[in-house]
């Protein structure tokens, strides 16, 4: 099974997809660390990602994702995902489960605000929810909320609060 956590930047999807990897001890990907360096470079300097530039990073998640369940591995992946089109391609890879992470624009400005270290410019935050197409079928939950509360609710909703911490 693949977990995905997705949502705009900054909506917590690391920190939930982190914590959710110890507390079931499931291997966590962060797609953050398959951008190529053009993209990195181009978010840092507050332009867009295209479909384009997207286009190989979703290959390679594709295919991470695709050697995990050849080995019968479940997984968890953070991707903002923001498309459905994207979504589209990563399950085609493997059955999934979504987890969106719902964020208002005030929310993330906040938290870009106080971020230190990530590539992720605060220019980007109109274009991350101009991106965005909410998905029609997934577990939808208050990015606002303590991530330790998501996670309790994962692990609910998909039936993993009985694996052992």
């Amino acid at each position: 099974m693949l977990i995905l956590i997705m949502g705009v930047t900054a909506s917590g999807k690391t920190t939930v997809g982190t914590l959710l990897s110890r507390a079931i001890k499931w291997p966590f990907f962060d797609a953050d660390e398959f951008h190529s360096p053009a993209n990195v470079a181009k978010m840092r300097s507050g332009v867009p990602l295209s479909d384009a530039d997207r286009i190989p990073w979703i290959a390679s998640l594709r295919a991470l994702i695709s050697e995990q369940t050849l080995r019968n591995e479940n997984v968890i992946l953070a991707c903002s995902a923001l498309k459905a089109s994207y979504r589209d391609a990563l399950a085609s890879a493997a059955p999934l489960e979504l987890i969106y992470l719902k964020a208002d624009p005030e929310l993330i400005r906040a938290r870009l605000g106080s971020r230190k270290g990530h590539f992720m410019s605060p220019d980007l935050i109109e274009s991350q929810f101009l991106d965005l197409e909410e998905p029609q079928v997934a577990i939808t939950i208050p990015a606002s909320l303590p991530p330790e509360e998501i996670v309790g609710i994962i692990r609910f909703k998909l039936g993993l609060d009985r694996l052992d911490d």
